[in-house]
């Protein structure tokens, strides 16, 4: 699995990365939060609130996006997307 994540300002992408996890005995959801805490940990953000609505997003359409609401702390970006590639998707 790889999961890109976008940092943006006004509609402008500010930091980008990727992270990637390809262990075959991590299941799709330890994949999804692996990658999730490595791309908020290179991007220098906190980990965000994963609500149903990003459950639902990334099954429908391999993203979904992070609001500054869904953070603890104050953040500095209006939003943090996050873009599932490759072939591996939950069945």
């Amino acid at each position: 699995m790889t999961l890109n994540g976008k940092l943006l300002v006004e509609g402008r992408i500010v930091r980008e990365s990727t992270s990637e996890d390809n262990d075959s005995e991590h299941s799709f959801r330890d994949k999804l939060e692996a990658c999730l805490l490595e791309l908020c940990a290179a991007l220098e953000i906190p980990v965000p609130l994963w609500l149903k609505k990003n459950t639902k997003e990334l099954a429908n359409f391999r993203k979904t996006f992070f609001t500054s609401e869904q953070f603890m702390e104050k953040v500095w970006f209006d939003k943090f997307e996050i873009l599932l590639s490759g072939s591996e998707m939950r069945k």
